[in-house]
């Protein structure tokens, strides 16, 4: 009985915290300032600018925090519930410690620190790509092209080695805690649990989750359609007759742009 309430407990705090992260999200695209989860900049923001434009260095420094803070956000919402599964497994191995919400947290925050860097590695691609875009007359004019590209990549990625072997350990997390997890370190073995975790799981899920640069981070609509994919994929009996299908779905997709904005183009 003690068990099952603990459980529930759990099972109840992390959907709590997924919803405050929607909530959060929801609230946000509400906001006048909505923008800025998009593609604006950071400088423009009330508040924001005039330390920018009075301290050094201060617009990257600031951009970077806050682009940070978004994504991390996006990822309580999108991701955390996908690894639901390895955070009770681990609960539930962890249940006799005495410092298991200590090692709990250790674990999430490091499974977080993964998509945390991923983050910055892929709003550096994204402004990278911006940049390229102004000193490109072709991609300014044409820039459903990227779009087109990151479909594709995202749609060619679903049929890869790579992203089902590491679906594979997403979707055997006891079989995973077993191989990472000894004991000797508690604390440290925690936090590496969660890194490895979610290494694995940006391997599994970083195509999908660049679409969200194609058509906007800041679209909460389209983060449940991909969270609720993504979930479906690696923690329901039918995800492995997910992948293909999707990625069929995509390529037809980035297809239809290239076929549209030709057809465009030619009239």
């Amino acid at each position: 009985m003690k068990m099952r309430l603990r459980s529930r407990l759990f099972a109840s705090f992390f959907a709590a915290l997924a919803a405050s992260a929607w909530i959060a999200l929801w609230s946000w695209d509400a906001w006048p300032y909505a923008r800025y989860l998009h593609h604006a900049s950071w400088s423009e923001l009330p508040g924001v600018g005039p330390i920018c434009r009075a301290v050094p260095g201060a617009s990257i420094t600031l951009a970077a925090s806050l682009h940070s803070l978004a994504w991390l956000l996006m990822i309580a919402a999108m991701m955390l519930p996908t690894a639901f599964p390895l955070f009770d497994n681990f609960r539930r191995m962890a249940v006799s410690h005495r410092r298991r919400h200590t090692l709990i947290a250790l674990l999430i925050a490091g499974y977080a620190a993964a998509w945390a860097a991923f983050g910055l590695v892929a709003h550096g691609f994204d402004a990278a790509l911006h940049l390229l875009v102004e000193r490109s007359t072709t991609l300014l004019t044409e820039g459903w092209l990227i779009g087109a590209a990151i479909v594709a990549l995202a749609g060619v990625y679903q049929f890869s080695t790579l992203k089902h072997r590491c679906l594979d350990k997403c979707r055997s997390p006891l079989m995973f805690i077993t191989e990472h997890w000894h004991g000797r370190n508690p604390r440290r073995e925690s936090f590496l649990l969660g890194v490895s975790h979610g290494v694995f799981c940006i391997g599994c899920c970083w195509a999908l989750m660049l679409l969200m640069f194609a058509i906007g981070t800041g679209s909460v609509g389209w983060m449940l359609a991909l969270g609720a994919t993504m979930a479906a994929e690696k923690n329901l009996r039918l995800g492995k007759f997910i992948g293909k299908p999707l990625g069929i779905a995509l390529l037809v997709w980035s297809a239809w742009i290239i076929v549209w904005n030709a057809r465009i183009v030619d009239h």
